[in-house]
């Protein structure tokens, strides 16, 4: 693929290691609210081919902004690869008792994240976006229902815009990976079915070689858990943790 590619969350070791696999040859636009922490991601993409990079400031809640960053960032180039890559966990207990936190996790997490998807949608005109849900959205949990529900509502989201882009030239990649050990989930114990930034990396760079829109649960063999969740009696299901 040729092209500009935008990693919107450039922190993100996800986003970090997706931009790594895909880079080599390309103008590579690091867009974050930390340009400070994106030394070693410039240089990991700079060491995997990337022909320049260029680091933007980035502030997902300025939705406003969100338009202006994507021409920005499509000024050396169109953007052909766009990787929604931003987005916090957030603290369950504090967002029960604090509006305001729990707002934040709504508007980082949901709608920061359908205006982007949006503003890209428009602005692409071929290529791949890559997106996150998770499987805390596939049924909301007692633990972590304030961010299980921005997935559940992101996840829904996708579905629709992957259908608006069916047969077109640009193409949505959703991931539904299982608790990734990596630095957002830093000091939790991991749950069963775990994966890392680059088992997730690697499975949806795989999806976007099809061409195709693609829904990517990650590990594959977590649909089979998915299903059981579903069928779990909810005065069981309330006590289930994180």
């Amino acid at each position: 693929m040729t092209g500009t590619l935008l990693l919107l969350g450039a922190t993100s070791d996800i986003g970090g290691e997706i931009a790594v696999r895909m880079c080599a040859g390309r103008h590579v636009v690091l867009a974050a609210r930390n340009l400070e922490r994106l030394d070693d991601v410039e240089e990991r993409v700079l060491g995997a081919g990337a022909r320049s990079v260029q680091r933007m400031a980035f502030e997902a809640t300025d939705l406003d902004s969100h338009r202006r960053v994507v021409e920005a960032a499509s000024s050396a180039g169109p953007i052909t690869t766009a990787v929604v890559a931003f987005g916090i966990l957030g603290d369950q207990e504090r967002a029960e008792k604090d509006e305001t936190h729990a707002a934040e996790i709504a508007t980082v997490d949901y709608t920061a994240q359908v205006s982007m998807l949006t503003v890209l949608a428009n602005e692409m005109a071929r290529g791949e976006i890559f997106a996150f849900s998770s499987i805390a959205g596939w049924r909301a949990r007692r633990a972590n229902y304030v961010y299980g529900s921005t997935k559940a509502g992101l996840d829904a989201f996708c579905q629709g815009l992957a259908d608006a882009l069916h047969g077109g030239p640009l193409h949505l990649i959703t991931a539904r990976p299982g608790f990734v050990i990596g630095s957002m989930t830093e000091g939790m114990k991991p749950a069963p079915m775990s994966v890392t930034p680059d088992q997730v990396a690697d499975a949806v760079v795989h999806a976007a070689k099809r061409d195709r829109n693609a829904t990517v649960w990650i590990p594959g063999r977590l649909r089979v858990l998915a299903w059981v969740m579903r069928c779990v009696p909810r005065p069981i299901w309330r006590h289930m943790p994180r």
